[in-house]
């Protein structure tokens, strides 16, 4: 066994080195599939993650024309229960002139003469804070203003819909990233194992002569794409880093104090790309070789 592991190693090292050229064109080809796939998908990770620290921006305020007694609110409470709802929230005439008055701070003097409930009552509304309630968000609002005693219903709906179309958008493009990064890296690999064959068809028709199973001729074929995968994910993910921490650094100080700080992937996320880079590459070289030994 260990004679075996041995000469596939050897085996390997020796294809790379004598086709190096093809092997290094290979490689970039990975990285940059690599880091294409992984900008979009950390931009569509942060995007989300902006999604759900949303606060007021994603609340519904819902203005009565009168102050719902206890009966009423429980009535309210189970027909708006029927979406995807957090918290419900019902606020006072007065608790509303409260609010008012303590936003205007120095200024609340204007409301000096002014009753204290000339301000509608309303129910606050807070969804879940998930694609599916941006979805359906202008549903939910066309819905709460059919209630009986509903005056208006107000939310940041041009925020909230260029929000989700956005979203919409990054999940297209990182799963054209994806099928980009797929196809890629099959024709580079699958390229890169034809020449290697080629350049070593004499060698292999040898092996073969002298009783060499397609297993042992398959298998450093099968070790070289996984490794080209292994340092091709692994080189594509270190340039992204490199250019995350560029951006972070650069343009994302303002934005991490306003609105969130940016992540980056978590040690989980690195590991299954980059297994899942080795795995297609070594698959996609299993394919190739198994092809052309059938010929």
């Amino acid at each position: 066994m260990m004679n075996f592991l041995l000469a596939v190693f050897s085996q390997t090292w020796r294809s790379i080195t004598e086709t190096w050229r093809s092997q290094l064109l290979s490689l970039i080809t990975i990285t940059l599939s690599v880091l294409i796939f992984t900008f979009f998908y950390l931009v569509y990770v942060n995007t989300l993650q902006l999604g759900n620290r949303l606060d007021n921006d994603l609340r519904l305020i819902v203005y009565l024309d009168e102050q719902p007694d206890q009966a009423l609110q429980q009535e309210y409470r189970r027909k708006i229960e029927k979406f995807e709802v957090e918290r419900i929230t019902f606020v006072s005439k007065l608790e509303a002139y409260d609010r008012f008055k303590a936003q205007l701070k120095e200024s609340d003097d204007v409301l000096k003469d002014v009753p204290k409930d000339f301000l509608p009552s309303s129910i606050e509304i807070y969804p879940r804070r998930s694609l599916h309630s941006l979805a359906q968000l202008k549903d939910f609002s066309d819905y709460l203003a059919k209630l009986p005693g509903v005056l208006k219903v107000q939310y940041g709906r041009e925020w909230v819909e260029r929000f989700y179309s956005f979203v919409q958008l990054l999940r297209v493009v990182v799963l054209l990233s994806g099928t980009l990064l797929i196809l890629t890296t099959t024709f580079m690999i699958g390229h890169s194992i034809r020449l290697t064959v080629f350049s070593r068809k004499r060698e292999l028709e040898l092996l073969r002569l002298v009783g060499a199973s397609n297993s042992y001729i398959r298998v450093p074929f099968f070790l070289e794409g996984a490794l080209l995968g292994a340092f091709g994910s692994t080189a594509g993910l270190s340039a992204l880093y490199l250019l995350f921490r560029w951006i972070q650094g650069n343009f994302a100080a303002q934005a991490a104090q306003s609105m969130f700080a940016f992540s980056f992937f978590s040690a989980s996320t690195l590991l299954a790309i980059i297994v899942l880079s080795t795995l297609l590459c070594a698959g996609g070289s299993f394919v190739s070789i198994r092809k052309i030994l059938s010929i």
